[in-house]
């Protein structure tokens, strides 16, 4: 492992992975010159509590799937084989310990993320462990973001750093509706997750 290695962490629930993370995952990856995103789907998510989130062993098997034909993506079971709340902290600490110090680390989120990041468990230690990329859509509201921005780095001393992503209009919400109503979820995912979500009946 070569001592300047940049590495990407794409955190979510992925409860389904789909064509909108791994266009962001992607689009860091060539941004900022990533040597490899590991994708870490979340154990219990503190902030998901407002619905039953699929099993961790589902949700890891959809996302192996996704990420099966890209070289520089990979996968951990960090997040799912820790006993309770996921915090971001805890993940971020434990891959800067086991990488190394001269590993340097990108977390990437959605820009939403950023507007609760002040209400994050240990925020300070969060902004020192990565850079941290919030990717925004086309049509998103800078200025308000812009502003979050400029509270972070004065509050911390830390950047966050906003990256625009082609705009994918996909949520996970969105297909676990349409798979319970019975519409079509083609082209949303890729096949292989689709298929996946059929035959395991997910989301019915």
């Amino acid at each position: 492992m070569s001592n300047n290695e940049k590495v990407g962490i794409m955190g979510g629930t992925f409860d389904p992975i789909h064509y909108g993370h791994l266009v962001t995952a992607e689009t860091a990856r060539t941004n900022f010159k990533l040597d490899r995103v590991i994708f870490t789907p979340a154990g219990r998510p503190p902030h998901k509590k407002g619905y039953a989130v699929t099993s961790s062993e589902d949700r890891y098997l959809m996302t192996m799937l996704a990420i099966n034909n890209n070289p520089f993506f990979e996968i951990s079971r960090m997040e799912i084989e820790r006993p309770g709340l996921t915090y971001t902290v805890d993940t971020l600490e434990k891959f800067y310990n086991d990488l190394g110090k001269n590993v340097k680390l990108y977390f990437i989120s959605g820009a939403d993320a950023v507007f609760d990041i002040l209400t994050w468990k240990d925020v300070d230690k969060v902004l020192s462990y990565c850079t941290f990329i919030a990717a925004t859509r086309p049509g998103y509201p800078m200025e308000q973001l812009n502003q979050k921005l400029m509270q972070i780095r004065q509050i911390y001393g830390h950047q966050v750093v906003p990256m625009k992503v082609t705009s994918l209009d996909i949520s996970s919400t969105e297909i676990r509706r349409r798979v319970k109503e019975g519409l079509s979820i083609k082209y949303l995912l890729p096949e292989s997750v689709e298929t996946y979500i059929r035959k395991s009946g997910l989301y019915r």
